[in-house]
């Protein structure tokens, strides 16, 4: 999501939006007050520090099909001293339970791994999110903590490491 896209969506110019971004987006979008304030802030900081910007754009999930907006998701910030990010999504709640934040979390490590050199990822998850949950489950993260978000209350922190298989292009070893 580009700060273009982002600042039609704001102005709820959601058919400009949908141009810039060769997408269809639903009536309604953002679906609420949680991811219209997410989404401000990480135009926010996407503004103020360009050249992280990378790590903070949102990317979408985009149904094949129709070109249609199924969520988005991304990382928190770039890579700590520990070489670990943070990744987070949203689907929208008609496409919840299809696979697609899976899917769209792999292609996003891959991405991650193969032009960055990261690997290490970190994911922090309500303990009454069930979807959440299974997604960082079915991804191969192992628990490794609690923590206290100061917005979100208590949440379980998952770490996981990409083996190489999973991110070098065939062949290309």
């Amino acid at each position: 999501m580009t700060a273009a896209f982002l600042g039609a969506v704001f102005s709820k110019d959601l058919a400009r939006a949908g141009r810039l971004a060769d997408v269809r987006l639903p009536d309604r979008f953002p679906v609420d007050e949680d991811e219209l304030r997410f989404l401000r802030d990480r135009l926010r900081e996407m503004v103020q520090d360009v050249a992280r910007s990378e790590w903070l754009a949102p990317r979408m999930m985009v149904v094949r099909e129709g070109r249609r907006l199924a969520g988005h998701l991304g990382f928190h910030g770039p890579p700590g001293e520990d070489g670990r990010v943070e990744v987070g999504y949203g689907v929208l709640p008609e496409y919840r339970r299809q696979g697609y934040a899976v899917e769209a979390c792999r292609g996003l490590f891959a991405w991650a791994a193969r032009e960055r050199g990261v690997t290490r990822f970190r994911a922090a998850v309500s303990p009454a999110n069930a979807a959440s949950l299974a997604v960082v489950r079915r991804l191969g993260f192992r628990q490794t903590g609690v923590q206290i978000d100061p917005e979100d209350g208590e949440e379980q922190v998952f770490e996981m490491e990409l083996a190489e298989e999973a991110w070098v292009e065939p062949g290309s070893k």
